[in-house]
């Protein structure tokens, strides 16, 4: 067994203390890769030069591969500003933006994922059946949330479900103290599926849990992003996870080959607890999430937990990624139907997988955005759209519907933020009404729509999340949790201010120049 005497700060680590230093860089493995990295962009480079320098046919040859490039660009099914990117991007840097389109397109470095995650989805495609008295009840409510299931159910199994209980978290504190306790009360297995997990007092409290938990019999499987490598973990976590008990993976480490494999990141956050529990939404396991470390200001995040029947989709939707590495998976032993108290309301959990042609995620946004009566109140911590979710949000407002986004006031990422504040101007104009949350930064992914419909999950208003990340949320109607989730939108309004005609014209010169630069790349952000 694997043992580390716990430090004075009563913190459970697997790896020393993060030490900040120019050696600490250089001799890192994120340094050594993305100088290998760097390596092999130099020698296509200079493959390059010396072609064009030395065959006359070398032009002719990239011209016509050019041409074939727009052609196939034009008959994609890509949204028209990011075909627009890519005229761009062929106009300025013909040969280079040709044969990066190409690689982008024919996913080099990711055939084998992408053909393996479609292969379960379709393995597992009717194993939670729809409760076909659950889809009548739905119907009888005449809301269009029966059309918006069949429409989710066609990309996997995502049944709506009632009898679940919702409880809605308003921060990162509260998604903590209620994670301690649930994880405490495991009997049976423990499914941990998040895109950051960094050694500090969050993890480290989670992390004796785990070990005592292990130590009991339960089952226990841990998965994060390969980015962590880069940033928080060893390249060796695993493994030393696996010696207090704990099988843990990381999705798609990074390598050092160029490659669009790491296009694609792992961007979900599920906590399944014996099939009866799930947690989901914007909080990952490090500090800032809970205002322990402060980064950008105040951290304003949320999150979900179920309780009761919808869990089994969560489960499901881990054992998707975790089996992708597997030789022979197990489904049903983990989505036993549970018992469940009766409730109100009903529930939908759903993924968004990017290796298929469906834009789960944004169809459900736009789908809020046009049904909607009254309002819809929507936090997110990046606004960088498409033309098809910017006119839907524009077309809400300008039918009169009330619509009101809180973004951050202190952005973690400036050049995001810049992008951001290029929609303010036709936003507003439309009848939108923006805020900056004044305190910090909000990592929040909540829509909520006439005191009825609601949406918490992982799932940003920007191209990576809709386009390029796997995501995942809940769907909500009609739950006890609603009135909770208006609510805190309310008390984080209070703590805004608001985007004005006047604020627009007075903003950085940064701001400005940087976004407009930045726009017309805005779909590879």
């Amino acid at each position: 067994m694997f043992k580390r005497k716990i430090p004075d700060d009563g913190i459970m680590r697997l790896i020393p203390k993060q030490k900040k230093g120019f050696f600490k860089l250089i001799f890192s493995r994120f340094f050594m890769i993305l100088l290998l990295i760097a390596l092999q962009i130099f020698i296509l480079a200079s493959i390059y030069i010396h072609f064009e320098e030395s065959s006359p046919y070398f032009n002719i040859f990239f011209g016509l591969l050019t041409a074939a490039s727009i052609i196939w660009l034009f008959n994609c099914e890509m949204d028209s500003t990011a075909k627009l990117t890519w005229m761009m991007i062929f106009f300025v840097f013909p040969v280079p933006g040709t044969i990066l389109f190409v690689l982008t397109q024919t996913d080099f470095g990711h055939y084998a994922i992408k053909r393996r995650v479609v292969e379960l989805i379709k393995e597992t495609q009717d194993i939670i059946p729809q409760d076909k008295t659950v889809m009548e009840d739905v119907q009888l409510t005449c809301s269009g949330t029966d059309d918006l299931c069949r429409y989710v159910n066609r990309t996997g199994c995502f049944p709506i479900y009632t009898n679940t209980e919702t409880v809605f978290f308003a921060s990162g504190e509260e998604k903590f103290a209620a994670v301690l306790d649930e994880l405490e009360k495991a009997e049976t297995f423990i499914f941990m599926e998040y895109f950051i997990i960094d050694e500090g007092f969050m993890w480290g409290k989670i992390l004796e849990m785990l070990k005592k938990k292990a130590a009991e019999g339960v089952e226990i499987r841990v998965m994060y992003d390969g980015m962590c490598e880069m940033s928080t973990l060893t390249h060796d976590y695993p493994k030393r996870m696996e010696e207090l008990g704990v099988k843990c993976k990381d999705f798609s480490p990074v390598t050092p080959f160029l490659s669009t494999y790491y296009n694609y990141r792992d961007h979900r956050k599920i906590l399944v607890i014996d099939g009866k529990i799930a947690f989901t939404g914007g909080i990952n396991f490090a500090d800032e999430y809970i205002n322990r470390r402060e980064r950008f200001g105040h951290w304003k995040d949320s999150a979900v937990m179920l309780k009761g029947e919808a869990v089994r989709s969560f489960t499901l939707m881990f054992l998707q990624m975790w089996n992708i590495s597997e030789k022979n998976p197990e489904w049903k032993k983990w989505l036993a139907p549970v018992h469940s108290e009766q409730c109100s309301g009903f529930v939908m959990p759903y993924a968004d997988c990017p290796l298929d042609d469906e834009k789960v995620g944004e169809n459900v946004y736009i789908d809020i955005l046009n049904r909607a009566t009254s309002y819809v109140h929507i936090m997110t911590p990046y606004l960088i759209l498409d033309s098809k979710l910017e006119n839907a949000i524009k077309y809400a407002a300008q039918r009169g519907i009330d619509v009101k986004i809180i973004l951050p006031g202190i952005p973690d990422k400036k050049t995001a933020f810049a992008l951001a504040k290029t929609h303010y101007k036709g936003l507003t104009n439309a009848g939108v009404k923006i805020y900056e949350y004044t305190p910090g930064f909000v990592h929040s992914k909540v829509f909520v729509c006439d005191d009825e419909k609601a949406v918490v999950g992982t799932i940003n208003l920007d191209y990576r999340s809709l386009y390029h990340h796997f995501e995942c949320a809940a769907y909500m109607y009609r739950t006890g949790c609603i009135a909770d989730i208006e609510e805190d939108f309310n008390e984080t309004l209070k703590k805004c201010s608001e985007v004005t005609p006047e604020t627009i014209k007075k903003e950085r010169f940064y701001y400005k120049i940087t976004g407009q630069i930045l726009k017309f790349v805005a779909p590879l952000f």
